[in-house]
């Protein structure tokens, strides 16, 4: 006769037995950005962690470029653990990382010469478990090796963040290939919100959730990356010419 005290040691020796083989799948969990109206476009209500999301700037100019590394590193900050961050240009600006809430203390730079170190890193990265997130900085993502990434991410629940980075205007048709990410972002700056006195306001974000897996394609104008990586949604228009902006980001 089997007691309940037996049944729990078996069922424990068996889930260790199936984690070592690699069988038991991991209790999938969600990163919510805290903002009902986008939350509500995502699956289970938040950013998967076990898998790729991807994320671009909307235009190829090294601002909207840099506002999608920095949505990128404001969602690496607020999940635990340590952050590798696999580059081949290391030009980031740590002050405006700490600004969106991600400190140098918790980064681990990885430099490679070739984007194909950076794909060798980032999927090492994911194996390893245990890491907050792995961010990468890519200028293509072939659908062979996001497949790769998406199983290491799926292995360990471990959240890989890809930035598209582009050095030519010819490269960012390759952001409209497929890949297995589970979100796809594109992030353009707007004006800052407008101040009731002289000075400059939180900057803002036109976001596109312009893929995503079993969810809704969206738009949202955000408040960027506060200090603790969170956005929200803008309170107005900083100069009434939103509406315009957001038609030419949607075409």
């Amino acid at each position: 006769m089997v007691t309940g005290n037996t049944s729990a040691v078996i069922a424990e020796l068996r889930e260790q037995i199936g984690r070592l083989e690699g069988t038991v799948s991991r209790k999938k969990t969600v990163l919510p950005f805290g903002v009902d109206d986008i939350d509500e476009c995502l699956p289970n209500g938040g950013l998967s962690y076990g898998a790729i999301h991807e994320f671009a700037g909307g235009e190829t100019g090294t601002v909207d470029g840099a506002a999608a590394a920095l949505f990128a590193a404001g969602i690496a900050s607020r999940t635990k653990g340590k952050i590798v961050w696999c580059l081949t240009r290391p030009d980031l600006f740590f002050p405006a990382l700490a600004q969106a809430g991600l400190h140098h203390s918790r980064v681990v730079f990885v430099e490679a010469d070739k984007e194909e170190d950076v794909l060798a890193s980032l999927e090492e990265g994911l194996s390893f478990g245990g890491l907050g997130a792995v961010v990468g900085e890519l200028v293509r993502l072939p659908m062979t090796a996001s497949r790769r990434l998406q199983l290491a991410a799926e292995k360990t629940g471990t959240m890989g963040l890809i930035v598209r980075r582009w050095r030519r205007q010819t490269e960012a048709s390759d952001f409209g290939q497929p890949t297995a990410s589970s979100t796809r972002w594109r992030v353009s700056v707007l004006p800052s919100e407008a101040l009731p006195v002289p000075g400059v306001g939180r900057p803002r974000w036109f976001i596109e959730l312009m893929r995503v897996k079993a969810g809704e394609c969206a738009e949202f104008i955000v408040g960027a990356c506060d200090a603790s990586g969170r956005i929200d949604l803008s309170t107005g228009f900083g100069d009434g010419q939103d509406q315009e902006r957001r038609s030419q980001y949607s075409r």
